[in-house]
């Protein structure tokens, strides 16, 4: 029985499961996700397939939107108000910032739609005094998980998490004069204990075990409601794949400047079975067209033109590709929410423009306020571990300024010409600092600082 642990899966991860693969393999990059995603034309020979590979490059749109929205939506920093200063500073316990953890959620959330944190303490023996515990940092962490390693879960009555199944892989190399050996563990969480399983050529043994004093599951689950919420797919599927057609028209409109360069050979009918004849390959599988040519050749009946020659694509068609590529890239980022402009802000109208900042300040808003909850259940459960620990007063940024920043200061501008008084000065200074925050990073002490002296001048 205990072999099966290893072999449980969600329902929702064995039909997510593919997806969330795949979608890791998009932001990852690289040659690997190449190889898996450039598609082989039907006409295109073996040789030919081989060198494109070979010279196939990435843009990774699917990295820099996940990274965008992260970056966007935790631009300003959350407001943590009691909070333990040095837990803020390694809320992971291996040197990552409480700032750090969430941005790891906010972006796993992004590529899967669903992302985990995970809240634990490190295993002692006895009760540890207040001196080593804080020696030793033997006090409740955060970490954020991806979906794939939490391979399966139960919600009981209650609407809350009844046990889940962590996977874990490892490699021991303590000792630099024995090869290093690579783990793989579950590890089982229910509302009162945690029980950790390995896999080794012997079968699956038990190697340790404990006491969960929490009384729940220290899983935090963060799920996008308009997504797997509502029983659907997760948007970063669909820039997967629009991603995966920019990446093979580019492909093949880099190969058509390469024969542009270098051109194709035709030959005559008559000249093609004399070489056959002569090669010995008229009665071969092999294909004669590699033998006479960069890549292949063009075979001509008499009929028709007989004579030897280069030819190329036209540099038209490499265009019409291109462009095909930068109207998907409008699309791409149109289908993720982030609206961008049209290359002519003229032929833009101004209620257009507002609908797209008004679109993304929505989005962000949105991610901000899942973020903000994830982070309280979070400082919530590390109480549970430690009852001194305060849980702090969490406020996440939920105004975006995404405007056009020029004609945000040129308006504001004419505002500040307009005579008023006291409050009337405070409101436009206020709101200029706003403004200040969307050109340069300003702190939120720098900023209560500067509002506290807008205040008092204008008193």
């Amino acid at each position: 029985m205990k072999n099966y642990i290893f072999h449980r899966k969600n329902a929702e991860y064995a039909a997510n499961e593919r997806r969330w693969r795949r979608a890791a393999e998009a932001y990852s990059g690289g040659r690997e996700y190449i190889e898996q995603a450039l598609i082989r034309h039907v006409s295109e020979i073996d040789l030919e397939f081989s060198e494109r590979r070979r010279r196939a490059y990435y843009f990774n749109y699917p990295r820099a939107i996940a990274r965008r929205i992260t970056q966007y939506a935790l631009s300003v920093d959350p407001v943590r108000r009691n909070a333990d200063p040095e837990l803020l500073e390694d809320w992971s316990r291996t040197g990552l910032r409480t700032n750090e953890v969430m941005r790891q959620l906010s972006t796993l959330l992004n590529v899967y739609g669903r992302a985990w944190l995970l809240v634990d303490m490190p295993i002692f023996d006895g009760t540890p005094s207040r001196l080593q515990a804080k020696n030793e940092r033997l006090r409740p962490y955060v970490r954020a998980v991806s979906p794939l390693q939490v391979v399966d879960w139960a919600y009981g009555e209650d609407g809350k998490l009844l046990w889940a199944l962590i996977a874990e892989e490892l490699t021991l190399a303590e000792d630099p004069f024995s090869p290093p050996v690579h783990l793989r563990r579950r590890r089982l969480y229910d509302r009162n204990s945690w029980r950790l399983f390995e896999y080794s050529s012997g079968g699956v043994q038990e190697i340790a075990s404990g006491i969960n004093p929490t009384g729940c599951v220290p899983l935090i689950g963060v799920t996008e409601p308009d997504g797997f919420g509502l029983s659907a797919n997760h948007w970063f599927e669909d820039v997967v794949r629009i991603s995966e057609a920019i990446l093979n028209n580019e492909s093949e409109a880099q190969m058509n400047t390469v024969k542009q360069m270098f051109g194709m050979l035709v030959v005559s009918d008559s000249f093609a079975r004399s070489a056959r004849k002569f090669s010995g390959a008229e009665k071969s599988s092999d294909n004669f067209a590699a033998t006479v040519a960069r890549s292949a050749a063009i075979i001509e009946s008499v009929d028709e033109k007989g004579i030897s020659r280069f030819i190329s694509p036209s540099g038209v068609a490499t265009d019409t590709i291109r462009e095909e590529n930068r109207y998907l890239k409008q699309e791409l980022y149109d289908v993720v929410g982030l609206a961008v402009q049209s290359n002519s802000k003229e032929r833009q109208s101004a209620e257009s423009k507002e609908w797209d900042f008004q679109n993304v300040a929505q989005f962000l808003a949105v991610r901000a306020e899942l973020l903000e909850q994830a982070e309280l259940d979070a400082w919530k459960l590390m109480r549970r571990y430690d009852l001194d620990l305060a849980v702090p007063e969490i406020h996440y940024n939920r105004r975006f300024a995404v405007g056009d920043l020029a004609s945000g200061i040129a308006g504001l501008l004419q505002l500040s010409e307009i005579p008023g008084g006291n409050a009337y000065r405070r409101a436009v200074s206020r709101t200029a600092v706003e403004l200040l925050g969307n050109i340069g990073p300003v702190s939120a002490g720098e900023k209560e600082k500067i509002i506290h002296e807008i205040d008092q001048e204008n008193e």
